[in-house]
C-alpha cells in the first residue's frame, strides 16, 4: 500500500504541521499582528493592576480576597485569547478565499481544526506570558505561584475556548463573513454568566443554574477558593473538565455538520457577506 493511501486512511501530522506552519509565517509576516495579540493583555493587567491596588487599600473585604481581581482577569484572558486565537487562524483562511481550497485538498476537518488548536497556543503564548510577567513585576502576583491547579484551571478553560472556537468557525462556514461579529462578542456575552469577577451566589438563584452549566464558571469559583480560603476544589475541576467533553464533541458535531451544509449550498467558494 502506497504511502498517500496509509496517510489519507489516519490523522497525519505532516499535514497538521503544514498547516501550523503556514499559520505560523502568516503571523510573522505582519508586525501588527504580533503587536495586538501582546497589547490587550498588557493594557488589561495594567487597568485591572491599579484598581485592584486602589481597591486594595480601601475595602477589607478585597484585602482578604488578595489577588482574585488580578488573577480573574489572566485567567478570563486567556478562556477569551484561547478562542479568539483560534478563530483568527479561521478567518484569515476566510479572509484569503481559501478554504474551499482547503477541504478540496487531502486535509482532513480533524486534522484543520488540530492545526487551528495548536495556532490557539501559539497566539495564547505570545499574549499571556508578557501579561503574565507585568503581573508580577507591577502588582506581585504571581499566577504561577498557583502550582498545579494552575494547569487544571488552564486546560478548562482552554478546552471552552476551543469549543466555541470551533461552534462560532463552524458558522461563519456556514453564514459566510457576515456572521464575522459572533467571533467578537459571544464569548463577552458569556463573561457575566461565567462570574467571572464575582461568585455564583451574586446572581439571581434562577439564573445560578444557567452560570452553573459554563465550564468556566467552575473554574473562576476554583480560583477564589484557592485564593481566598486556600483550598484546591478538585471536585470544580472535574465537573468542569465533564462539560468541557461534553462540549466539544457538541462543537465537533456542529462543525461537521456546518460543514456539510456549506457543501451543499456552495458556500465553501463564496464564503463573502
Amino acid at each position: 500500500m502506497s504511502e498517500l493511501a496509509l496517510s489519507n486512511r489516519g490523522i497525519s501530522g505532516r499535514r497538521i504541521g503544514a498547516m501550523i506552519m503556514r499559520y505560523w509565517y502568516l503571523l510573522l509576516s505582519s508586525w501588527p499582528r504580533l503587536l495586538e495579540i501582546a497589547y490587550w493583555p498588557v493594557l488589561q493587567v495594567i487597568t485591572w493592576g491599579f484598581l485592584q491596588s486602589y481597591i486594595a487599600q480601601n475595602a477589607n473585604f478585597f484585602v482578604r480576597a488578595g489577588g482574585t481581581l488580578i488573577g480573574a482577569v489572566i485567567l478570563w484572558d486567556i478562556l477569551f485569547r484561547g478562542q479568539l486565537g483560534f478563530s483568527i487562524s479561521f478567518l484569515e483562511e476566510m479572509w484569503a478565499r481559501n478554504l474551499g481550497n482547503l477541504m478540496m485538498s487531502p486535509l482532513k476537518p480533524i486534522e484543520f481544526l488540530m492545526a487551528l488548536m495548536a495556532m490557539s497556543l501559539i497566539r495564547l503564548a505570545i499574549g499571556v506570558v508578557p501579561m503574565s510577567l507585568l503581573a508580577l513585576i507591577f502588582f506581585e502576583f504571581n499566577i504561577y505561584g498557583l502550582g498545579l491547579p494552575l494547569i487544571a484551571f488552564f486546560c478548562n478553560l482552554i478546552f471552552t475556548s476551543w469549543s466555541v472556537g470551533v461552534f462560532v468557525s463552524g458558522l461563519v462556514l456556514r453564514n459566510g463573513l457576515g456572521a464575522e461579529s459572533i467571533v467578537w462578542t459571544l464569548m463577552f456575552a458569556l463573561m457575566p454568566l461565567a462570574c467571572v469577577y464575582y461568585p455564583v451566589r451574586v446572581l439571581p438563584h434562577w439564573l445560578q443554574y444557567v452560570s452553573w452549566s459554563l465550564p468556566p464558571t467552575y473554574v473562576f469559583e476554583g480560583m477564589r477558593a484557592l485564593l481566598i480560603d486556600h483550598v484546591f476544589r478538585a471536585d470544580l475541576m472535574v465537573a468542569a473538565l465533564a462539560l468541557n467533553a461534553l462540549l466539544l464533541l457538541a462543537s465537533f458535531a456542529a462543525f461537521l455538520a456546518f460543514l456539510q451544509s456549506a457543501r451543499r449550498h456552495g458556500s465553501l467558494l463564496g464564503g463573502g457577506e
